[in-house]
């Protein structure tokens, strides 16, 4: 039984890997061009004869020399990046831009955490010199330093209030403080665009931070391969509207896409090696973005039973049932776990990180019959037997996702997430009380409404199919979502519809309903080219950003909003 509303797995035929495309990646849509730095430069009207360091410099302590002080018009109105920030204290003063001889300077020196994030910034506004130790600050200069008792190490961040920050633009001076390098790198972000913009920013301070600690994109990878430098890209370009998130779904009824070792045979011939996939998360990583990886179980298998028959899912006429596997069948768990021990290894996690994984677990087609225990009688005869005469399929089928749970926690993953309909009844077993909800859709008759997951204490993602659901081709009734559509009507509370969920507010803090991300399901993989599907996320992702940072309504029409994400 098919069902109605999630978007099919449908098969379709293999295809080569495109070739790689150039695209307009993160660096190359953001970075300031080197036209605009020369106008900016100029508008600056500062001398350069006092500074003689090559750009990008990473010199130890300098003399300081003698600076003009930097002339500029005025930068005026309040800071305009995305998202908005959430405090501007103005100032009297004619704000910040880039200009001729300024530096990034960190105090900290050279091997402290905030040194890539100061050579970062500095590449990013035309290349700027970067000098560390102890300097003095010069007019035009920025200066970027940790406030955090923790400021010599690599914390990892733990609240949104480790991704807090502080700027302030006053006397031609920019100083960027942090708590960590996370929120110092977010600083960045906003400096970045702020020229981009506006040329830069203007006198005060800004005082900022996220709403919501999760904030992201989901992608899948498994029916549609997507090249690496396409997924780079993407990931440069929610670092800059200061998302944190990547769900990679890579393993579906259509494809495998990450080189296995353990099971050569299970790997779609349009695949990331690991080595690529090292990359990304490294990538990832220096951009504050947690990569959460996705194995689906137990539907959702079909490029793994294609080599393993005996495994698929069958019901009490013989028919097979694509996709699924077999839970009563002894062989299928340490086929399961065999891939997941080796992907677990490979997607790796800083120390004291969080370590994310995604169980999967939805749309298993053994719980979507009327009665699953006459459907198939096999998983009935198992359920009984592990569980006692009163034993469930849904039993069974939450007990499966439990084992492969204490799998990943094995090796080291403690951030465990399934979709909502992985969740069921089930009379004599519950789903790991740690597991959190990645609500997707609740159209579908009997399934549970997000009110009740948050009653029973559980934390839960938002995945509304209704805003945040970009489905290639468009199957099902769903339509692509804009971000209009998202900035004017959505929040983090509507989960399900197009309504807050009815909880008490007590329920829907960042503390249990942590974020949102927006996911992209390569349904029909052909409708639209790796091109077509960056520019039509682009705005909804802007959108996104903006609702998960700050919980007010914003200050901009969508008019000036998507104005505005067109020149950052």
């Amino acid at each position: 039984m098919s069902n109605p509303m999630r978007p099919p797995r449908t098969p379709r035929p293999s295809a080569s890997l495109r070739p790689r495309t150039t695209l307009r990646s993160g660096t190359a849509r953001f970075a300031l061009p080197a036209v605009a730095l020369t106008g900016a430069l100029l508008l600056a009207g500062c001398s350069n004869t006092a500074d003689t360091e090559p750009p990008g410099s990473t010199s130890a302590k300098m003399n300081p020399s003698p600076a003009t002080t930097p002339t500029w018009a005025p930068v005026t109105g309040s800071p305009q990046v995305i998202p908005a920030v959430r405090s501007f204290r103005r100032a009297d003063g004619r704000g910040w831009r880039p200009s001729s001889g300024a530096r990034v300077v960190v105090p900290a020196g050279a091997k402290s955490n905030v040194a890539d994030e100061a050579q970062r910034l500095a590449k990013e506004l035309g290349g700027m010199t970067v000098v560390y130790g102890d300097q003095t600050v010069r007019p035009g200069d920025i200066e970027v330093k940790l406030s955090g008792k923790n400021g010599a190490d690599n914390v990892p961040v733990q609240s949104t209030a480790d991704e807090a920050y502080t700027l302030t633009a006053s006397g031609t001076r920019l100083t960027l403080t942090a708590p960590t390098d996370a929120g110092i790198f977010y600083g960045t972000r906003t400096i970045k665009q702020a020229v981009r913009a506006a040329g830069g920013l203007p006198e005060g301070t800004i005082e900022d931070r996220p709403d919501r600690p999760q904030r992201g994109m989901s992608l899948d990878n498994a029916r549609k391969p997507y090249t690496q430098d396409w997924i780079e890209a993407r990931l440069r370009e929610i670092a800059d509207l200061k998302l944190n998130q990547f769900q990679l779904h890579f393993s579906d009824d259509q494809g495998f896409r990450i080189q296995s070792d353990t099971h050569p045979e299970v790997v779609s011939a349009d695949h990331l090696t690991k080595a690529q996939v090292r990359q990304i998360i490294a990538l990832a990583r220096s951009l504050h973005i947690s990569v959460v990886p996705e194995l689906d179980s137990p539907g959702h298998l079909g490029a793994v039973l294609d080599h393993y028959p005996e495994l698929r899912l069958r019901n009490a006429q013989g028919r097979v049932i694509p996709g699924a596997i077999d839970i009563s069948n002894p062989k299928a768990a340490p086929l399961i776990d065999s891939l997941l021990k080796e992907m677990s290894e490979l997607f790796t996690n800083p120390k004291g990180a969080p370590a994310y994984w995604h169980l999967g677990g939805d749309e298993y087609q053994a719980l979507m019959s009327s009665s699953p225990s006459t459907s198939y009688p096999q998983l009935a005869r198992a359920a009984r037997a592990k569980y006692g005469s009163g034993g469930t399929v849904e039993d069974l089928t939450t007990g499966w996702l439990n084992d492969r749970q204490k799998t990943v926690e094995a090796k080291g993953k403690n951030r465990i997430e399934a979709w909502n309909d992985g969740f069921f009844a089930s009379p004599r077993v519950s789903a790991d009380k740690n597991r959190m909800v990645d609500y997707w859709t609740g159209k579908e008759t009997g399934k549970r409404d997000p009110a009740s997951f948050l009653r029973e204490g559980r934390n839960v993602m938002n995945f509304n199919d209704e805003y945040l659901y970009y489905v290639l081709g468009e199957p099902n009734q769903f339509t692509y979502p804009t971000g209009q559509r998202i900035y004017q009507s959505w929040t983090p509370m509507v989960i399900r519809g197009t309504q807050p969920v009815a909880v008490p507010a007590s329920m829907t803090g960042p503390n249990r309903i942590p974020g949102a991300r927006f996911a992209i399901w390569s349904d029909r993989a052909q409708a639209q080219t790796q091109q077509q599907v960056a520019a039509g996320i682009r705005l909804p992702l802007a959108a996104l950003a903006q609702k998960t940072w700050d919980p007010r309504t914003p200050a901009l029409s969508w008019a000036a909003f998507q104005a505005l994400a067109n020149r950052v």
